[in-house]
């Protein structure tokens, strides 16, 4: 019980240490959670993706992808154009006033929030590379309890998003001024770009 516990502790630690650091999925978390703007959605498309992955992970799925690197250079220029075109259209969004505050949630808002959420998700290398490979190959050192030790790392994720996106509101009454919401997209901006600089870059 206790190695379980253990195991368990471990997998959510490392998890919270892999997914904590600022990233094109969290920046876009934070902002959608700002906004009000399919939050459920949104923290549910990136828990259940990391589920899935770390699940793919710790059944030993990485050892075979590392036998297709073509795979992950194609998304690497896939996901690093992606990020690109959404740094600069939030660069735009520095420029517009009028489109920084907070928008009511429709239909059409709804869905693109949904389609950004899963590629900013499913196009990023280092989601794979933190959640198939990395957790994965740590995940095996740990024998008949990696399960264990994945399902603590789930947690982590399911805890981390679900805070990030519904605790980002307190925010926003220190975003009510448009020079905020400046402030915010041009941090956005300059994450989005420099990861999908350097994703092309590095394919």
């Amino acid at each position: 019980m206790n190695n379980a516990l253990s195991a368990a502790a471990a997998g959510f630690g490392t998890g919270l240490s892999l997914i904590v650091a600022i990233g094109a999925q969290n920046a876009f978390v934070l902002r959608q959670g700002i906004r009000r703007e399919a939050v459920l959605a949104v923290v549910g498309i990136c828990a259940l993706s990391d589920a899935l992955l770390i699940a793919l992970g710790v059944g030993g799925v990485g050892a075979v992808v590392v036998a297709w690197p073509g795979a992950l250079k194609a998304v690497g220029l896939i996901g690093g154009a992606f990020l690109l075109v959404y740094g600069v259209l939030a660069a735009r969004r520095i420029f517009r006033p009028a489109a920084l505050h907070a928008e009511g949630e429709t239909s059409g808002s709804r869905r693109r929030a949904v389609l950004t959420c899963l590629a900013m998700t499913w196009l990023n290398p280092h989601v794979y590379l933190d959640t198939v490979f990395l957790l994965g190959s740590i995940a095996a050192d740990r024998g008949p309890l990696r399960w264990t030790f994945g399902l603590g790392a789930v947690c982590a994720s399911v805890c981390w998003f679900t805070a990030l996106g519904f605790g980002a509101r307190l925010l926003s009454r220190f975003l009510a001024k448009p020079s905020a919401w400046r402030v915010l997209d041009g941090l956005v901006a300059a994450t989005m770009i420099g990861l999908g600089a350097t994703l092309v870059a590095g394919t």
